[in-house]
């Protein structure tokens, strides 16, 4: 699971293109579902038309990337009616009060966690007077632009939340998420000499990615990472 605020600022990365084509500006919630359904996209070139990505057009979001199939991935928010509407409502969760159906003020949203598979929003951390706690999502009625609306029972499961622990669990899958994003990058060739941080070269070029050769990368730093998927071809 991901923290809305890790996402937040990444560079997305195109697999097929090796290039870095925008970063993570905010994600776009529907609150009808519980989801986050697009990311939208910071770059320099796009600065006054709305860009975004699906979350279904997500390959994996890692430590220090986002990453797709290719640049077609990018859509304009203005040509697709439901991602504008999602886009318009603004719905947020952060800083959002919590209330209970009847009335009772329970605290303030200031994070919420995310599968980063399916994009379903899973938790939110919740900060109680002098107390952060995590309320899961099934007792959420409402995602409204200004309260979050929960179920008198939410209270029942704040108490001896465990954030800590809470956390780790979200963050077995990255492994997994990691895998995958190997395994798009075994088999290309690399267009240019990737070098460590102290100037040694790791990877030649046009070298052929191995799985251990990704690794290397990877266990080199993200920025050797995101070179390295940025300096790629079939």
């Amino acid at each position: 699971m991901k923290k809305s605020a890790e996402i937040k600022g990444l560079p997305i990365i195109s697999i097929m293109d090796g290039i870095e084509i925008g970063r993570v500006k905010s994600l776009v919630i529907n609150p009808d579902q519980g989801s986050v359904d697009f990311f939208t996209v910071e770059h320099e070139e796009w600065q006054y038309s709305g860009k975004a990505i699906p979350f279904r057009k997500v390959v994996g979001i890692g430590e220090y990337a986002l990453t797709v199939e290719n640049e077609n991935a990018v859509i304009d928010l203005n040509e697709i009616p439901i991602a504008n509407d999602l886009f318009n409502k603004k719905t947020k969760i952060e800083n959002t009060r919590l209330m209970t159906r009847k009335g009772q003020l329970i605290g303030e949203a200031k994070e919420y966690y995310i599968d980063e598979q399916s994009g379903k929003i899973v938790s939110i951390e919740v900060q109680m007077k002098e107390e952060k706690v995590l309320l899961e999502t099934e007792y959420v009625v409402t995602y409204g632009k200004d309260i979050i609306i929960v179920a008198e029972q939410a209270t029942e499961h704040l108490v001896g939340t465990n954030i800590t622990e809470m956390e780790k669990d979200f963050n077995k899958s990255l492994e997994e998420i990691e895998r995958k994003q190997d395994q798009l990058l075994v088999g290309k060739t690399v267009v240019k000499d990737i070098q460590d941080r102290h100037g040694e070269i790791i990877i030649a070029k046009d070298a052929v990615l191995t799985e251990e050769s990704v690794r290397k990368a990877r266990l080199a730093g993200p920025e050797i990472f995101i070179e390295l998927s940025m300096n790629i071809i079939e």
